[in-house]
């Protein structure tokens, strides 16, 4: 009996001391640093900002456009491990701003008929045009529903898709 009991014992510290090991690992990278992100963040508001919708309807690509709006539009509106998101124009109200919705998911403007209207993608680039490989929340400091004031160059594709290519980012405080 003492045998078995030392055996079981021996297997119980070699698995807590694996699962430390393993536990260890995964903490070091849920603790990785971000990159910096001050060179993505203006410190000042641009003064001449477009709505989302009126950015949507009138962008040509190439515009050199500043545009404010709330981070939104859908229940995740993040690109895992890429600088990317969606703003949505701050005219729309999100759930949790309509008297008595207990939506679980505000940011997600599943109450605005005309969400197609006023939502667009952005993606942060960097100097050579490259999508930042850093999640924004973790790149800009963001949320869902923050208002961001973005600076950028309007991407308008052949079939009239527009999204947004953010040179900078104002996060509203």
């Amino acid at each position: 009996m003492k045998f078995q009991h030392g055996i079981c014992l021996a297997i119980c510290l070699a698995s807590m001391v694996i699962m430390g090991l393993v536990g260890c690992k995964k903490d070091e990278k849920a603790q990785a640093p971000p990159i910096d992100g001050t060179p993505y963040l203006l410190a000042d508001r641009p003064q001449e900002v477009q709505q989302v919708k009126q950015f949507l309807a009138a962008a040509q690509d190439g515009d050199q456009v500043a545009v404010v709006g709330r981070i939104g539009g859908e229940v995740k509106p993040w690109v895992e491990g890429l600088a990317m998101f969606n703003i949505v124009d701050t005219a729309l109200v999100p759930c949790n701003e309509i008297p008595g919705d207990q939506c679980p998911n505000p940011w997600d403007y599943c109450c605005a008929s005309d969400l197609a209207e006023g939502r667009t993608s952005v993606k942060v680039v960097d100097k050579q045009g490259e999508i930042v490989a850093e999640d924004a929340r973790r790149l800009l400091s963001v949320t869902e529903l923050q208002t961001v004031v973005i600076q950028g160059t309007a991407r308008r594709d052949q079939n009239g898709n527009v999204t947004l290519e953010a040179h900078g980012v104002f996060v509203q405080p």
